[in-house]
């Protein structure tokens, strides 16, 4: 096995040691165990709220029920919805910026449904009683409000409404929004009974089984996402179903008690709804799974209050609910003071990677307005920064080249002795000063960036439904087009990308990428080794398959990675006094090709 044998295995086996070397350093996080046995809140901390509404069929009185009680609509600039007066829930919303595709008529992305109908996904507030307090004296899912202030929703006009339980509770619930995707709810009570009450306001948001669009992608979370007190934790569906039974719950629940900072809620790829209690005060967090009515909640419970005669008080919460858009997340972080609320955002593992690609990517895409060319852009970002080490890498290589020759005379004289071959070529290295594994490093550099920059492409909205140019309408799916109707030639549509045809016949974009990486080995001539030679002609082609069902933004990026390479290595090749023959190569390639065996 000759130096470039090596090489080309030292470069795959230390690739995937990187890999299971973060593994082993940086395991995912588990979920933590929550205790099946109930504890007791401490007394100034929250009471438990009531279970959501069971699961019911759109056909039930209860459902037209809900459907039919007076709603207060919502409308802002990039939201559009209603809020119910019955449980003064926010069980309609919908994204006016964002269409499920990217046909002109189609419908806007629906976040919040009301119960009812399929999918039912809302978030409602209430009170939970203490005392001789008990659900009916208190406002909770079915409590009907009347509207006391405002006639609809939007920013800079709030809404009130107020309820009175018979028995001197008078409460009021003010609804606000901003321009963009925050709630804030303000809930007050006055007690102008004789008797002091003790209760606890709290916020839920409600999920009636799995989203429908659930993708399960291993590399994506989907279900709650919580952050207490500088600790992210995440669970998917399957973790909520599998918690243990809290009897104080009559759930399956985890409880966290949150001292000061922290936010909780549910999570989808794009989107996504937090309750974000005040920074600075405790909260209880709480994520369930019902498993009879097959509900899953996120709960925010805030500290409860006893208020004697002629008292008030008053508690505020606030709601997120829209698309997880890294420009406003992070203005409501760094404004609002909602803790560390970027991470809401699945960065994935590779974080310290995938974070920093995404701000240059943002960064580069304001100023140009086209995220195709800020891909081109930051791809050549990322390679001004890497060129130092790869230019020692080409430089190593190219002095390995150098002394090929000189490794063929060292194995005819020591022959068959591997130990004494092994022995002078570490020698020869040492006297030359030339590491034989130096061209492994670019390799080893682009492992974790091209993860990085797939996760961005796969997880950031802004990508979703981005355009680059002509026939490439969203960076975030596959490239459309397909050898099939000839590019769009001939008058029949081309086939899934997912499916078996549309891995065969590909697009434009991942054939761009096979002939890219062919042409950048085209630089050099075959390897003699005939393993060697065989590898290397296969992977182009390989790859272009490979990648033809992934994003193109990333397709896009491993192309500009290509031709960037490419350029790099001709120009520093030429730097060392070295032209190279790329056409002759190709022609020297279909020669041999074309070149019958010879018998033996």
């Amino acid at each position: 096995m000759d130096d470039q044998n090596k090489n080309l295995i030292l470069a795959t086996a230390l690739s995937f040691l990187v890999i299971v070397v973060w593994f082993l350093l940086f395991p995912p996080p588990e979920a933590p165990v929550a205790t099946s046995t109930p504890q007791a809140p401490a007394p100034e901390m929250a009471l438990a709220p009531p279970a959501a509404d069971p699961a019911t069929e759109p056909g039930a009185p209860e459902a037209a029920a809900r459907a039919e009680a007076p709603r207060v609509p919502v409308a802002t600039p990039r939201l559009e919805g209603a809020i119910s007066l019955q449980g003064g829930r926010i069980d309609l919303l919908a994204l006016s910026d964002y269409r499920e595709t990217l046909a002109p008529d189609a419908p806007v992305v629906q976040l919040l449904r009301p119960v009812g109908g399929a999918g039912a996904y809302y978030a409602l507030f209430g009170w939970a009683p203490g005392g001789s307090l008990g659900f009916d004296d208190v406002p909770g899912a079915n409590t009907p409000w009347t509207l006391a202030q405002g006639t609809s929703l939007s920013p800079g006009a709030p809404v009130t409404l107020t309820w009175e339980n018979g028995l001197g509770l008078v409460f009021t619930r003010t609804f606000e929004i901003d321009p963009d995707y925050l709630f804030t709810v303000t809930d007050r009570v006055v007690n102008r009974g004789e008797a002091p009450a003790r209760l606890a306001p709290y916020g839920v948001v409600a999920r009636h089984g799995k989203p429908a669009d659930l993708q399960n992608f291993f590399i994506l979370h989907e279900g709650v996402v919580q952050m207490a007190d500088g600790k992210l934790t995440e669970l998917d569906y399957g973790d909520l179903a599998d918690l243990p039974v809290v009897a104080r719950e009559a759930a399956r629940a985890q409880v966290t008690e949150v001292a000061g900072n922290g936010w909780i809620g549910f999570t989808d790829k794009y989107w996504m709804t937090a309750l974000i209690p005040p920074a600075g005060t405790p909260f209880t967090a709480v994520a369930k799974h019902v498993p009879g009515a097959d509900i899953y909640q996120t709960e925010a419970r805030q500290p409860a209050v006893t208020l004697a005669p002629g008292e008030s008080a008053e508690a505020r919460l606030r709601l997120f609910a829209g698309a997880k858009e890294w420009e406003v997340i992070r203005r409501y972080q760094n404004e609002q003071g909602i803790d560390r609320f970027l991470d809401s955002i699945d960065w994935g593992w590779f974080f310290f990677l995938t974070k920093p690609i995404f701000a240059v990517l943002h960064w580069i895409n304001v100023q140009i307005g086209n995220m195709g060319w800020s891909i081109i852009l930051l791809t050549l970002v990322i390679k001004a920064v890497l060129f130092p080490l790869a230019y020692k890498s080409y430089v190593s290589m190219a002095r390995m080249k150098e002394l090929q020759p000189e490794l063929e005379k060292i194995k005819e004289r020591v022959g068959d002795d591997r130990q004494k071959l092994q022995q002078e070529m570490i020698a020869l290295y040492r006297t030359k000063k030339v590491n034989p594994a130096a061209g492994c490093l670019p390799i080893l550099l682009q492992i974790p960036i091209f993860f990085s920059l797939y996760k961005v492409i796969f997880v950031t909205i802004e990508l979703r439904h981005a355009p680059w140019i002509g026939w490439v309408r969203d960076l975030s799916a596959p490239d459309p087009s397909s050898i099939f109707n000839l590019f769009g030639l001939l008058p029949w549509p081309a086939p899934d990308p997912h499916s078996l045809l549309g891995f065969i016949f590909i697009g434009i974009l991942p054939i761009a990428l096979g002939v890219s990486m062919w042409l950048q080995q085209k630089l050099n001539p075959a390897p003699a080794d005939p393993t060697q030679k065989m590898i290397f002609a296969w992977l182009p082609w390989v790859f272009m398959f490979m990648l033809g069902s992934f994003a193109s933004g990333l397709v896009l990026y491993w192309i500009a990675n290509n031709t960037i390479t490419f350029v790099q290595q001709y120009v520093i090749m030429r730097s060392h006094g070295h032209k190279p023959d790329l056409f002759g190569n190709i022609r020297a390639g279909l020669r041999r090709k074309a070149k019958p065996p010879v018998p033996k």
